[in-house]
């Protein structure tokens, strides 16, 4: 990071977000090839991920996505859609994750992110910015919905030039 006067970053600061505006992401296609590299990442063979047969037999009738899987895109979201970007310290929280539907190779998901809830920390530099994010996919179909926090930098104090 820049320490350059100028240098102002991409994302939001936490005086930034502002409880109830949703902020949309971009969208992102989940692939066969996402399902079988999590799997092999992550160590989770489970039949609903591998086993085109087995998937025959279950309502969903083809491999789904993991549940982190379509977790890490989302945050992959989040973090393309600039408000992380230099202002993000850390993921403090994250509750509430369910899971509403199935995600399939070939779904197009993305996320709605609104702020519920925000706390400056003690020291006053940080402060944490508690958030609904909404998962939908292509057909506006709620698949995954979670209460996630995560703290951010404050706006810095310029200091006074004499």
């Amino acid at each position: 990071m820049s320490h350059h006067p100028n240098y102002r970053p991409r994302g939001m600061y936490f005086e930034e977000f502002e409880i109830g505006q949703t902020i949309v992401t971009s969208r992102r296609t989940v692939t066969q090839t996402d399902i079988v590299n999590f799997a092999c990442l992550s160590g989770d063979h489970n039949a609903p991920h591998i086993d085109h047969e087995f998937c025959k037999t279950q309502p969903y009738g083809e491999p789904i996505a993991h549940g982190p899987l379509v977790l890490a895109i989302v945050g992959g979201l989040q973090c393309l859609s600039g408000i992380n970007d230099g202002t993000i310290i850390a993921m403090t929280g994250l509750d509430q994750w369910r899971m509403h539907l199935p995600v399939k190779a070939g779904d197009t998901i993305h996320a709605l992110i609104t702020p519920l809830e925000k706390k400056l920390t003690s020291s006053g530099t940080k402060g944490i910015v508690t958030c609904e994010r909404i998962v939908k996919n292509q057909r506006d179909e709620m698949v995954h919905s979670m209460i996630i926090s995560n703290m951010y930098r404050c706006r810095p104090v310029l200091a006074a030039t004499a």
